[in-house]
């Protein structure tokens, strides 16, 4: 395959992305405090919630929540042992047996692996680390302290303890 080798002058780069530009935009950008923000969503309050695990379905459900949430979860196996850890990976197969979820735990480096089906009750124990740390909350406090009159902004993130 051969590509020809062409030379553009400067008027043919205008008239090439003349096209490809919206010429209703002719003004200079925006200051960044001056664009709009956009909200997020609204994240679940699941600190100290345990649900009932009474179908597959609600299985399933109650895991994806765990998958999302930033803080430890108490994993009740149907033998009645107990496992608590941060949910960091799940399998979903076409079965519970096929399912499986993974839990970092809070001491050592044991990553058991738990089959949905061993699952009897899910309660979610620890602190959510992202709760009221959204985008929003973050600009919140940024005007204030804009507000305020400080001057070099930054918002540092809290020890986690």
């Amino acid at each position: 395959m051969r590509f020809a080798h062409v030379n553009f002058t400067q008027d043919d780069r205008v008239n090439l992305n003349s096209g490809m530009t919206d010429s209703s935009n002719t003004s200079a950008p925006r200051p960044t405090d001056e664009l709009e923000v956009v909200p997020g969503f609204e994240r679940e309050n699941l600190q100290g919630w345990i649900p009932e695990l009474a179908t597959e379905a609600d299985i399933r459900a109650v895991i994806e929540k765990a998958f999302d949430y930033r803080g430890d979860i108490t994993v009740t196996r149907k033998d009645r042992s107990q496992v608590t850890g941060y949910l960091f990976d799940r399998r979903a197969g076409a079965t519970l047996q096929n399912s499986v979820i993974r839990l970092m735990l809070p001491t050592g480096n044991d990553r058991p692996a738990i089959p949905y089906s061993e699952i009897a009750a899910i309660a979610f124990t620890g602190r959510d680390t992202a709760a009221g740390k959204s985008y929003e909350a973050w600009v919140k406090k940024y005007w204030e302290s804009r507000a305020a009159g400080e001057k070099n902004i930054s918002i540092e993130p809290e020890a986690l303890e």
